[in-house]
């Protein structure tokens, strides 16, 4: 909670604290019961819930980190940290309460800091969930120069009987796809191959922005727009496309003796994934195995949601794919 680990230089902790004060302040919510400089932070529940389940995750940003240090762009990684734990937690029907994060450098750069945290914060309003509590580590030997990695920790709570956990899909469902704002946050130690490897400038003229912008594009939250459709339309299944890409992650929630089929034809893949696979020389098969390739949440629901879904979010939704019966071989099937 405190955001200063005993280990850091107290004028540097405490201009980082002073800070970040309004930053975490800004993502409060009237469940939380304590400020900054307590041993934890304190959320109270109350009665809000009838029957509530818990439901947590954890996550980092992966090799993301290396490029936000080389571009000097630290604001956005913070978004992403959110987005990681957010969006998972998500997938069970859970809106995101609280989140925690865990700072740790060789030695602190209080700008570099708090423009991460000034991320963090950011995260979380859009996310509607408070930042109750951080660690700031120094760890000199472990971390060289201008080194830092990042963790965050978050939870959430649904009502037992509003779990969604997938056991319902059957072969009536289609798989909705939610537009991602790029990579994300995986893929990024390929990424990274392909963009030394092509000697590729951060600077870059790219897609109307630059090629580090296009790659450093922060992790897409969807908790807004699933709030809207939560209570309203039968979603059954739903999965946040991380490490893995499209073949990995949409199948884990759909029960045994179903598949999924993907028409690649149903949404424009966009530039940066282009890019990847052109100068990578990256197979069809692997683009889908890494990356979203432009689809960073996908929906399963009756073919009768579809319309109502695509209302209710006031957005492109489209149908990407099918449940399908399948008992042997791959479960994950691209057409065309």
């Amino acid at each position: 909670m405190s955001y200063r680990d005993a280990g850091v230089d107290i004028d540097a902790g405490n201009a980082l604290v002073e800070r970040i004060k309004p930053l975490v302040a800004a993502t409060t919510r009237p469940e939380v019961l304590t400020g900054l400089g307590g041993f934890g932070g304190l959320f109270q529940l109350g009665q809000r819930y009838r029957d509530p389940v818990l439901v947590s995750g954890t996550d980092g940003v992966g090799t993301k980190l290396l490029l936000a240090r080389q571009s000097g762009i630290h604001n956005r990684i913070g978004i992403d940290l959110v987005g990681m734990c957010v969006n998972d937690i998500l997938v069970c029907g859970a809106e995101p309460l609280f989140f925690l994060d865990y700072f740790a450098c060789g030695k602190l750069d209080v700008d570099t800091t708090v423009a991460v945290v000034d991320g963090i914060a950011e995260g979380c309003r859009q996310a509607g969930c408070a930042l109750i509590g951080g660690e700031t580590a120094e760890m000199p030997g472990m971390y060289g120069p201008g080194e830092y990695d990042l963790a965050g920790f978050a939870v959430g709570a649904v009502e037992r009987e509003q779990l969604i956990d997938g056991s319902r899909i059957d072969g009536d469902c289609v798989l909705i796809g939610l537009e991602s704002s790029g990579p994300h946050s995986n893929g990024y130690s390929l990424i990274r191959r392909v963009a030394d490897r092509s000697k590729a400038n951060l600077e870059q003229s790219f897609d109307g922005s630059t090629l580090g912008e296009a790659l450093l594009a922060p992790t897409r939250i969807y908790v807004e727009r699933i709030k809207r459709l939560l209570g309203q339309v039968e979603l059954r299944g739903m999965a946040h496309i991380t490490g893995g890409g499209l073949t990995e992650n949409i199948i884990r929630v759909v029960p045994e003796g179903f598949g999924i089929e993907i028409d690649t034809g149903a949404w424009q893949m966009p530039e940066i994934f282009s890019w990847l696979a052109r100068e990578g020389r990256i197979q069809p098969d692997e683009m889908r195995r890494t990356f979203n390739l432009g689809i960073g949440f996908g929906l399963i629901c009756p073919e009768a949601e579809v319309d109502r879904i695509e209302e209710l979010l006031d957005e492109p939704a489209p149908v990407i794919g099918r449940v399908r019966p399948s008992n042997q071989g791959s479960r994950v099937k691209f057409v065309p």
